[in-house]
């Protein structure tokens, strides 16, 4: 009863905030409180073991799934895919790698069918089968391709859809904007989607909720304790401390 507590006190905080600042009818003020309960009881549900590596993985390693996504965020650039798209992309592969042991040879077929599902989830034109396979420079077969989509949809229970930081992130730049001139604010944005695409390199990252990072105090009802580590380990990405030249595509 005290954990159902606190989440319906983070949801109604951050659904308060947006009410008092913003009378925009694209932010569903009237339903915004529900919403917001139900991303936070989704994201709770819907997320990867945080340690899936050291406790499920042997022959996948850290830096492995560091290199993928690197890969997969030059795919979307490549081929101007949605971002969100990329975040639910990196969400299924972790939530498919904590419950399925993978030989690093197949972690490319992964990754790659785990875009198709997102995609065909996100996109308006999604790519079609064969794109995907050209991509890996047809080191997978479009059968294999196939069958690692139905693995990944199994893996999911079909439940495709869950909340990525970029859910959280978008409501959190528009309730600041009124505080920051024109110019400030877009750094703000920027800063803040910058921060959110190097989270997805960072395996540590994945101990933190999505609603956690990149969160205000203010909006989200988290505690300067709740936040600390998470906001230390994004000011040691930015900083170029962690994940090295992964980052280079995403500054570009």
């Amino acid at each position: 009863m005290k954990c159902r507590s606190k989440k319906v006190k983070k949801h109604q905080v951050f659904a308060d905030t947006i009410n008092e600042k913003s009378s925009d009818p694209q932010m569903c003020e009237a339903y915004v409180s529900d919403i917001y309960e139900y991303l936070h009881n989704m994201e709770v549900h819907r997320r990867p073991i945080a340690d899936y590596i050291e406790k499920v993985q042997k022959d996948v390693g850290i830096n492995m799934r560091g290199v993928l996504i690197n890969w997969l965020v030059e795919v979307t650039e490549e081929y101007k895919l949605l971002s969100h798209t990329l975040y639910l992309t990196v969400s299924y592969i972790d939530r498919f790698l904590s419950v399925n042991v993978l030989n690093r040879k197949r972690l490319q077929l992964l990754g790659v069918s785990s875009m198709l599902i997102a995609a065909k989830y996100e996109e308006i034109s999604p790519l079609h089968m064969e794109d995907f396979c050209y991509i890996t420079e047809n080191t997978y077969t479009k059968q294999e391709v196939v069958k690692m989509e139905a693995d990944v949809l199994k893996a999911l229970n079909s439940e495709m859809g869950n909340p990525t930081v970029k859910s959280f992130l978008r409501k959190i730049t528009i309730v600041a904007q009124e505080d920051y001139e024109l110019s400030s604010y877009m750094q703000l944005e920027f800063l803040g989607y910058y921060l959110a695409k190097l989270s997805l390199l960072e395996y540590g990252c994945l101990k933190f909720l999505p609603s956690m990072n990149l969160a205000l105090e203010q909006l989200s009802g988290y505690k300067p304790s709740d936040l600390k580590e998470c906001v230390q380990i994004l000011h040691d990405l930015q900083s170029g401390r962690k994940a090295g030249n992964l980052c280079s595509l995403i500054l570009s």
